[in-house]
């Protein structure tokens, strides 16, 4: 930090600046605000922790944490295997790597809304006369159940962010030392082992990386979430942030919102800090 010349501090200062008026100030006034009976205009009245104690009783909000919980599992999961099988995929030395590479990233720039209508429509009405031809019940009636609705969500965010953790993984991949592979093929190890002893291994920065964002963005889904099922049926399907939206902006219970939003933002840091902390210890480890 002593050898850090002025144009460093210039140069960092509106990142700085921009992070904590929007992020910090906001937080901590957040924070406040949820011990108060703050309607969006104005606290009148010191409530304590009552807002905080509240949740245990909220069984809405309960039920959002443990179906976000449960999507956020298969889809890290699920994001990474597809990343890692996409990344192999296109740094194999084929003619169209560069376009299957483009084409795998595209769904990543469609705005969530917009993939959640296009989604919707799929599984709605293109499910549905798929199914009605060929006489499969199981396509038909898509996100009208609980688990249709899960699994439906799983497919959009997958289908939107495979391709953006296959970029993570490919900048690892091809870091990769070729001597490497050669002296494993000269002593005669199969591709499975070349990839567990040798890929695998050197990989898991970005294993790291990718957990960390896909854990991330799966707890805070909400516009695929709201385009797709919009918590239905009867609420069944609706995440922690779009609960955490109703009941600030729909119940006007801001105060109470808040709470749940501090809440939700130490969850979310815990669980993301310490799968960053296991993983490290992991990558010294290999």
């Amino acid at each position: 930090m002593r050898n850090r010349d002025l144009s460093f501090w210039l140069f960092l200062a509106p990142v700085l600046l921009g992070l904590t008026l929007v992020v910090i100030v906001p937080l901590i006034y957040g924070t406040v605000y949820s011990f108060t009976d703050w309607n969006g205009l104005k606290a009148t009245k010191f409530l304590g922790f009552e807002n905080y104690l509240n949740l245990f009783h909220d069984k809405e909000f309960l039920d959002s944490i443990v179906f976000t919980v449960g999507f956020s599992i298969v889809s890290v999961v699920l994001l990474n295997i597809l990343g890692l099988g996409l990344a192999i995929l296109v740094t194999r030395k084929i003619k169209s790597n560069n376009f299957l590479r483009t084409i795998f990233f595209m769904p990543n720039l469609i705005g969530g809304l917009i993939l959640g209508f296009i989604w919707q429509f799929i599984f709605v009405s293109v499910f549905s006369d798929i199914g009605e031809a060929l006489k499969v019940d199981a396509l038909q009636g898509w996100l009208s159940t609980t688990s249709t609705g899960f699994w439906g969500l799983v497919i959009l965010t997958c289908w939107q962010m495979a391709g953006y953790i296959m970029i993570i993984y490919i900048a690892y991949l091809q870091n990769i030392p070729n001597e490497l592979i050669e002296a494993a093929k000269i002593d005669g190890a199969n591709s499975w082992q070349r990839f567990r002893n040798i890929t695998f291994p050197l990989v898991a920065p970005a294993f790291t990386v990718s957990m960390f964002l896909t854990l991330s963005s799966s707890f805070k889904i909400y516009d695929q979430n709201l385009s797709l099922t919009n918590g239905g049926p009867f609420e069944s399907t609706q995440m922690v942030a779009m609960e955490i939206v109703k009941t600030a902006f729909s119940a006007n219970e801001m105060a109470y919102g808040q709470a749940k939003a501090v809440v939700f933002f130490i969850i979310v840091s815990i669980i993301a800090l310490t799968q960053v902390y296991y993983n490290k210890k992991r990558e010294v480890d290999m």
